[in-house]
């Protein structure tokens, strides 16, 4: 009977053993349950339609509307230097005077030499007056009468070409005097007081720029001139230069011209553009980059251009779908002016694209857009206050 009993003990202690196994078993091998992965925050945007501006970009010089070197028009010394070197000047102001005492003597030599003939001139007449009287009573010869005619034709040219020489010495003596040409701003001097000036001199006084106006000198591809030609056919096409990082706008203008030929061995063609300048941004010699609108492309489709992303495959962007997961679609982009890209084909109108976060993204992720969470938060708030 003791063994008996024994066997039955041990056989319930293996029994509650393998049951106690059996269960902790039984709980560690359950399946765990799924859990779904957070949604990654991303930045979106509706495709939208709006008018979009097609801007053409190039890079010009920027060159003075108008340059003009001084230089004297006479010889003689230089009495007196009367600008200051950078100064703004304006039409007609005295530049630099020229010692004017010789071309003084020459104008009053000239104008003494007139009145000489003057008076010769005024016997020569009389004498005509005389003749006539006395040849119609034959007192005197018709020759000695034709003579005296031909005198006074003589003095009256003589009298004329003194009055050429005065007109020629007052020029000269004018000359003395070196103005402005041109409104303009005065570049550093090129000679002092004291020297001596000639008319053959090269190097000038001073060289004077305009740069209000100032205009900017740049190319484009040739195969840009129909639609710049087409723009200027409907109005003032306007220009905007910008500096060489493009932040900063400088000035606006408009095109004043198209070159008349391409140049062949670049493609290119060049063109000009004014600007005001009224707050002196632009300078002769600037490097510049330019910006031409070339019209505007009524109703398009647009998306940020933060939305385009660039693949193996070409361009293409994220879609946020209502499910709250995103895809990917290729698309055909039109022009893109850094800001906004218009979108020829693979959006539709309302559509949600993702412009920013695509980093970690990939086809069927769960977004959030940050703009939803945040709009989300107040919300809260408000639902706690009540």
């Amino acid at each position: 009977m003791k063994r008996i009993a024994t066997w039955l003990i041990a056989i319930v202690v293996i029994v509650a053993i393998g049951f106690g196994i059996w269960l902790l078993t039984g709980k560690s091998s359950a399946p765990p349950q799924a859990t779904a992965p957070a949604p990654i925050p991303v930045e979106t945007a509706a495709a939208s339609r709006a008018d979009v501006p097609i801007f053409l970009t190039a890079l010009g010089t920027v060159q003075a509307f108008n340059t003009v070197t001084v230089t004297a028009r006479v010889d003689g010394q230089l009495q007196k230097v009367a600008f200051v070197e950078g100064q703004e000047v304006k039409k007609g102001d005295l530049l630099a005077q020229i010692d004017p005492r010789p071309y003084k003597a020459a104008l009053d030599g000239v104008v003494a030499k007139k009145a000489q003939d003057e008076a010769q001139l005024a016997n020569a007449q009389h004498d005509v007056e005389r003749y006539v009287t006395l040849s119609a009573q034959n007192y005197t010869s018709k020759q000695t009468l034709d003579t005296t005619r031909a005198l006074v034709a003589q003095l009256d040219a003589q009298v004329k070409g003194d009055q050429a020489a005065i007109d020629n010495a007052k020029t000269q003596l004018d000359y003395t005097s070196i103005v402005s040409p041109i409104d303009g701003r005065t570049g550093i001097r090129q000679i002092d007081e004291g020297n001596i000036v000639r008319a053959a001199d090269t190097g000038g006084i001073v060289v004077i720029t305009q740069l209000h106006p100032i205009s900017i000198i740049f190319t484009m591809p040739e195969d840009q001139l129909a639609q710049v030609s087409t723009a200027m056919a409907s109005g003032p096409v306007t220009v905007t230069a910008l500096s060489r990082d493009n932040k900063t706008e400088l000035d606006q203008g408009a095109v004043a011209l198209i070159d008349n030929q391409i140049d062949q061995t670049t493609g290119t063609i060049r063109l000009k553009a004014n600007f005001p300048n009224t707050r002196d941004t632009l300078w002769p010699g600037e490097f510049v980059n330019v910006r031409l609108l070339a019209g505007t492309q009524q109703n398009a489709l647009t998306v940020p251009s933060t939305a385009i992303q660039r693949g193996a495959a070409g361009l293409y962007t994220y879609v946020a779908k209502p499910d709250g997961t995103v895809e990917m679609r290729k698309l055909d982009v039109g022009a893109d002016t850094g800001t906004v890209a218009v979108i020829d084909n693979g959006l539709t109108d309302g559509e949600t694209v993702v412009t920013g976060g695509q980093y970690r993204l990939q086809p069927g992720s769960h977004v959030q857009s940050k703009s939803q969470a945040s709009a989300a938060v107040p919300a809260a708030k408000d639902k706690v206050a009540q």
